[in-house]
């Protein structure tokens, strides 16, 4: 028989080295899928406008709606992209097309379109927006406000390449 020397720490040391090397290893592949694409929304293409003009303001203003393009996977951000805004609010109906506009990203994938304040339309205060570049896939959002005393909402997309 074979004179094997068990020493309890050694085997406990042994033991969390190689959890903790096992556990790591389970990290790396979720680690590297990244950031997932954004999903659209339900009802966020109701009174979409393909089209809508690059505005500097939609109407008077009062209401600012901004957030960022980013790329899925490594998250970079998206510059020179286009994000349009449509909502019903104080001074028309979503439908409307001066309701409607569009902007672009900056070299931060950054966004923000000044608009009038959104009120509810069939009971909810909402804003609409799609990203509709064509580079990456299409996403249509439709957040939803808090009160129709909010006058700022921001929107993240995440883009998946077409």
């Amino acid at each position: 028989m074979s004179d094997v020397n068990f020493d309890r720490r050694a085997l406990l040391a042994a033991s969390g080295v190689f959890a903790l090397v096992g556990f790591a290893s389970l990290r790396v592949p979720a680690r590297a899928a990244g950031l997932a694409a954004t999903p659209s929304m339900r009802g966020g293409a109701n009174n979409y406008l393909p089209g809508a003009p690059i505005v500097a303001r939609i109407g008077g203003g009062g209401f600012v709606m901004s957030g960022t393009v980013r790329r899925a996977g490594d998250g970079a951000p998206l510059s020179g992209q286009r994000i349009q805004i449509w909502a019903h609010t104080t001074e028309g109906s979503e439908r409307d097309e001066r309701s409607h506009g569009a902007t672009m990203t900056d070299e931060n994938g950054a966004f923000r379109l000044e608009m009038p304040q959104i009120i509810p339309a069939l009971g909810q205060a909402h804003a609409h927006l799609a990203y509709d570049s064509g580079e990456y896939h299409t996403v249509f959002l439709r957040p939803l406000l808090p009160s129709s005393k909010v006058t700022s909402l921001d929107a993240h997309f995440i883009l998946q390449s077409a």
